[in-house]
């Protein structure tokens, strides 16, 4: 009798761990491969946490295809090799929009026809080709590329990606599928992985690429789980007892509904023209896509037209990779120098052997700071990944170790000031070193000035950088007070400038002298006090003397100011020099109307965050309407975000908000809260 009922305890066991594998299978597959998950991370986790339960008390009932036995192997000695059943093949690159529209000649000439030629368009992600193995319908062996021929054996690893499935969904699935994708990292994964390392005192990685290839060919399964990889398909190889549709777009459809994730940027496009299209649409994009591609591919839809077309030695005819310009290049580090900024900050920035990084030939890039040059392990004369990514400054990414020779040299950042000599001080904690020369120092002076007449501080139109530079070189001005002095004659005397504009610029200085508090306090180039900080300031303090006299705990009342920031401020408050040219600023006329309270009103102390792009005004001016009603506009959205207004083609910041439930305004909903 006992026996019988222990029986019926086991059927319940075993039916209950099938029902968790199914869910947890239906919730991954919604979740990676449809993009529209249904139920939350806890609730997910949950399942996950009572399957794992279940296993351990009874683990005969354990099967490969398992959710949880993802890391099963044991770590090995080295990788075995897989020979492919149908080659791994590489593309042919095209870089000009003629490559492209050769390509569809070419093509067109070999299929003797006029007519439009279908392409199926993808992003080309920079990551790790793999070749995935399915046997009725469970993941068998995974490899990578390796020479097209044979590649490592990396089945153990592939597992341990959440996003491939150990076990296809659907029926009518092939008894052997070899699928094939790309294994990549997101830039977000990547950002915090090189964190970690950094915490953890381990070496970084020089790029998404590098930390994806590096984390598949781990050794032990274990570790590579612990990386935030992901996996795109992009094909098939090898295919047995099923016949595959006859488009290679729908058979991206099919590996679809077999729980395979692919790219949702993939379009079908009728002739060049479209891919071109294609082209141009997916490089805006490009740097809002939360992972790395380095171009598009174009491959010919038609399955029968593949198969016509065939392949020239290691590449098929019918695809081709129209690559963007590299972001990554090699040069050597010949020297270093050391740049002051406009707050003092000491940056070192290597002299290259002049090289062509994205379009632009590069021969000096940022070396961040000192932190940042120990942990790369930067010496001069090494070479190095040189990166453009985006509008950002060209940087060093990282070394190429291998071509380290014995005379490197270390860097060392200098004592004094490489302008005005003044010490240069190094706080505990901080990454930035600083030239302590303040207004006294020439290199901060000609960035103070240039930024006290910007567009957002006191915009004296007419005053721009060139002249900025002009007018202390011929030491007319030496400080922002100076520019209230000039005379006609000294402005006639400089380079390009006539009796005519020289009036124009005499006339903007004195139309300047009317500003507001917070662009003035903005102006001042107070470290780290930015529009908003400034915009609180004045709002809370009202007058500037109520300001200058604060204490440093009365300016951490003041909202999102805390410790660090109020020391700048109250530090700069009471440097002799500053005092000095903030009385002749006064003096000269430099004036505003008082302060207004913004009335309370639904913006009033909301977080807003901007994305895409608005039709009705630049983003710009979205953010001045909102900051004068009283709202702080950030970059970035996180849980105290209260709205993000989504415009066209918004990307990242739109999926964020989804994650962290954030409210979203169209933007006719932002235009109707405004009115």
């Amino acid at each position: 009798m006992s026996k019988h009922h222990h029986h019926g305890k086991d059927d319940h066991t075993v039916s209950e761990i099938k029902r968790l594998r199914s869910l947890i299978e239906e919730h991954n597959y919604r979740y990676y491969v449809l993009d529209d998950p249904i139920v939350s991370d806890a609730e997910y986790d949950s399942l996950f946490k009572r399957l794992r339960e279940l296993e351990s008390l009874h683990p005969k009932y354990i099967t490969v295809d398992s959710p949880t036995q993802r890391v099963g192997a044991a770590p090995s000695k080295s990788f075995k090799l897989l020979k492919h059943d149908v080659m791994m093949l590489s593309l042919e690159n095209g870089f000009t929009d003629e490559d492209v529209e050769d390509f569809d000649q070419r093509i067109k000439e070999r299929l003797h026809t006029n007519g439009h030629i279908e392409y199926c368009c993808e992003p080309k992600m920079d990551g790790l080709a793999v070749n995935i193995r399915y046997k009725n319908g469970y993941l068998t062996q995974a490899s990578t590329r390796g020479d097209g021929e044979s590649g490592e054996d990396i089945t153990s690893n592939i597992k341990t990606i959440q996003m491939v499935p150990l076990k296809l969904r659907g029926d009518h699935i092939p008894s052997l599928l070899d699928v094939r994708g790309e294994v990549f990292m997101s830039k977000a994964g990547f950002e915090k992985l090189n964190e970690y390392a950094v915490d953890a005192g381990e070496k970084t990685f020089a790029n998404p690429r590098n930390a994806a290839a590096g984390s598949l060919r781990q050794l032990d399964p274990s570790i590579t789980a612990q990386r935030p990889l992901e996996f795109y398909c992009y094909g098939v190889g090898a295919v047995q007892g099923e016949k595959l549709p006859n488009e290679h777009s729908e058979i991206l459809k099919k590996l679809m509904e077999w729980g395979i994730r692919v790219n949702p940027l993939i379009e079908i496009k009728k002739d060049a023209s479209g891919c071109l299209k294609y082209f141009e649409k997916i490089s805006a994009k490009r740097d809002s896509l939360p992972y790395e591609i380095d171009g598009v591919v174009y491959k010919v839809n038609s399955i029968a037209e593949q198969h016509k077309l065939g392949f020239v030695t290691r590449a098929p005819r019918w695809a081709l990779a129209h690559k963007f310009p590299a972001e990554e290049a090699y040069s050597v580090i010949e020297a270093v120098e050391f740049q002051v900024g406009r707050t003092g900050v000491v940056t070192p920035v290597a002299r290259l052997k002049p090289v062509h990084v994205r379009g632009v030939t590069v021969s000096n890039a940022t070396l961040h700071n000192m932190d940042e040059i120990k942990r790369k392990d930067i010496h001069i004369g090494d070479t190095v990944i040189v990166r453009r990514a985006g509008d950002v400054i060209p940087e060093v990414a990282g070394v190429v170790h291998d071509r380290r020779t014995r005379d490197v040299m270390k860097i060392v950042m200098p004592r004094r000031c490489p302008v005005c000599q003044s010490e240069i001080e190094h706080i505990e904690g901080e990454a930035a070193a600083r030239c302590t020369g303040g207004l006294y120092c020439p290199a901060q002076q000609k960035e103070a000035i240039k930024h006290f007449a910007s567009r957002k501080a006191m915009d004296i139109e007419g005053l721009g950088d060139k002249l900025a530079e002009q007018m202390i070189d011929k030491k007319q001005i030496r400080n922002v007070a100076d520019i209230y002095d000039l005379s006609h004659h000294q402005l006639e005397s400089l380079e390009r400038m006539g009796s005519k504009s020289a009036q124009n610029l005499l006339d903007q200085i004195e139309k300047s002298k009317l500003t507001t508090l917070p662009k003035f306090l903005y102006a001042l180039g107070i470290r780290e006090v930015g529009e908003a900080t400034a915009r609180q300031l004045a709002i809370h303090f009202k007058t500037l003397d109520a300001l200058r006299g604060a204490s440093i705990d009365k300016l951490q009342e003041v909202q999102d100011i805390g410790p660090i920031v109020a020391h700048h401020i109250y530090n700069f408050f009471h440097e002799k020099h500053n005092q000095g040219i903030l009385e002749k600023l006064l003096k000269a006329g430099v004036h505003w109307e008082k302060v207004q309270q913004p009335e309370s009103n639904i913006f009033s102390s909301k977080t807003f965050v901007l994305t895409g792009t608005l039709s009705s005004m630049t983003r710009d001016e979205a953010k001045q309407k909102l900051e004068d009603l009283g709202a702080k506009v950030s970059g970035s959205v996180s849980p105290k975000t209260n709205y993000v207004i989504v415009g066209e083609g918004a990307g990242s910041k739109l999926e964020k908000a989804k994650e962290f439930g954030v409210k979203t305004l169209t933007e006719s909903e932002f235009l109707k809260l405004l009115s």
